[in-house]
């Protein structure tokens, strides 16, 4: 049986250096370069990734490890770790502190454990599917119980049409309080700490999924993709509240 703790001070290891390393890029004049799917690239991102890969190696060497920056290792191991070194990236180069590092830790094809970790605010949250802690301090998510209370965040309404129904997602909109931008993994930091109650991406990928999904169910709520099936195989993500969600569902499907 895995130790589970072990594998949480070694999250937190690798938290803390790539942390290091994106803290002293934020704020800068570094370059940008675009990826194949013309989404935007820096040195900070690949410096941070190729860091928590040889911690990784090192310490690990039989597992596998899967990131956004660079080709999978041991893509057959039976643990592999999930690197997305700075999700929100346009956030990072735009100065704004909506980003964050997510290192997400699979058995067997299920995630373990998640991490979201922002080194500019300090903010370290992990999660285990069974509690999560903000800083060693449990968090839930919110208590709000219907649509027209809640706090409705995504990334990029652009990508709701794009890859979505838009007409299911304003509909949506109409029931709810609020609606703001503030995206990508800071969003589901909002969620699993009870700031905000909802939070939607209509595209994600592995990387940016795998270590959200500990967080959330540790946080007590509830995370599936926009059919409400398994997000780690699908291809999109819901999380809210489990009452919430269930409406939220209804609505977009």
């Amino acid at each position: 049986m895995e130790n589970i703790n072990e594998f949480k001070m070694f999250a937190k290891h690798l938290a803390d250096l790539s942390g290091s390393v994106i803290s002293s890029y934020f704020r800068t004049k570094i370059s940008v370069d675009s990826k194949s799917d013309a989404s935007p690239v820096t040195i900070a991102d690949k410096k941070a990734e190729e860091l928590i890969r040889s911690e990784i190696m090192k310490k690990y060497p039989e597992h596998g490890i899967i990131g956004e920056e660079f080709a999978p290792e041991n893509e057959d191991a039976e643990y592999q770790w999930i690197l997305d070194p700075i999700d929100g990236t346009v956030s990072f180069i735009c100065g704004a502190v909506t980003f964050g590092t997510l290192i997400g830790l699979l058995k067997n094809g299920k995630p373990l454990l998640g991490v979201f970790n922002q080194p500019i605010l300090n903010e370290f949250l992990i999660g285990d599917n069974f509690s999560a802690e903000l800083n060693g301090q449990q968090v839930n998510v919110g208590e709000c119980r219907t649509l027209s209370n809640a706090v409705l965040l995504t990334t990029d309404f652009y990508n709701i049409e794009k890859y979505q129904d838009i007409n299911k997602f304003n509909h949506l909109v109409k029931k709810v309080k609020y609606v703001r931008g503030w995206g990508d993994c800071y969003g589901y930091y909002l969620v699993a700490t009870g700031f905000a109650d909802i939070m939607i991406d209509p595209i994600m990928n592995i990387w940016d999924t795998a270590a959200l999904i500990p967080i959330i169910n540790g946080a007590g709520g509830l995370i599936t993709d926009y059919h409400g099936e398994d997000p780690i195989k699908g291809d999109s993500v819901i999380a809210a509240s489990k009452i919430i969600h269930k409406e939220v569902i209804k609505i977009l499907k």
